[in-house]
């Protein structure tokens, strides 16, 4: 039902993902990451708090090879599970359990994985890590550029409906968090535009945060 990609640029210290299904909503639920910690993408039949709780074991030291055997041990019904998890040293790592859907695959490198189930083609996260490490540039770029690598490779075997981009960097919040929740055209050329359109306004955003004073304007009406 997904396909997806997590990674860590080590220039920035930023982490970040994509992932696009079948189903609605699938960054909603398999999309975590915190700033200064890690990334991890919790897919397949999805518990969402096998992210939060990775993330929780890697801020408290574990690396992403431990967090993750941590939840293959004590997570419940995890041969349904798919894992994917960096963290800050560019260690990545990568559970998929015995019952996970359909034709399923997974690939890694330095701070980089990617896997999927329900796959047109096994070698679809191959080319996603390949495509990611092939890039340079910002590293919510490098992301769109290897889910779209993935999509052309062949993506899930069905049409696909959601896609989302997640990005952090020093703050507490996301950087970035796009998501394209349903569409009957292809989510990630509306997650692309979108990505096209928020990039150049996100610093901005976090100094509107931190700083409204000093943030600039756009012009929106009602704007002073």
């Amino acid at each position: 039902m997904t396909f997806s990609l997590v990674a860590h640029c080590p220039q920035t210290g930023q982490f970040g993902m994509v992932v696009s299904s079948s189903s609605p909503a699938v960054a909603a639920r398999c999309a975590h990451a915190r700033a200064g910690v890690g990334v991890v993408a919790s897919q397949n039949v999805t518990d969402p708090r096998l992210g939060p709780h990775a993330l929780d074991l890697m801020e408290r030291g574990a690396t992403a090879r431990e967090a993750v055997s941590i939840l293959e041990r004590t997570g419940s019904h995890m041969e349904y599970r798919q894992v994917l998890a960096v963290g800050k040293s560019g260690q990545s790592a990568v559970y998929s359990g015995e019952k996970v859907l359909g034709l399923w695959s997974s690939a890694q490198g330095n701070d980089v994985a990617a896997a999927g189930n329900l796959l047109a083609d096994a070698g679809v996260p191959e080319v996603m890590v390949g495509r990611f490490l092939h890039s340079a540039g910002p590293l919510g770029d490098r992301l769109i550029g290897a889910l779209r690598a993935g999509l052309e490779a062949g993506g899930e075997a069905g049409p696909v409906h959601s896609a989302g981009l997640l990005l952090v960097d020093r703050q507490s919040w996301p950087l970035a968090e796009l998501r394209i929740d349903w569409t009957d055209a292809c989510p990630v050329t509306a997650l692309e535009a979108a990505w096209a359109t928020y990039k150049p306004q996100m610093a901005d955003y976090v100094a509107r945060a931190l700083d409204p004073s000093a943030a600039p304007s756009y012009g929106v009406p009602g704007d002073a």
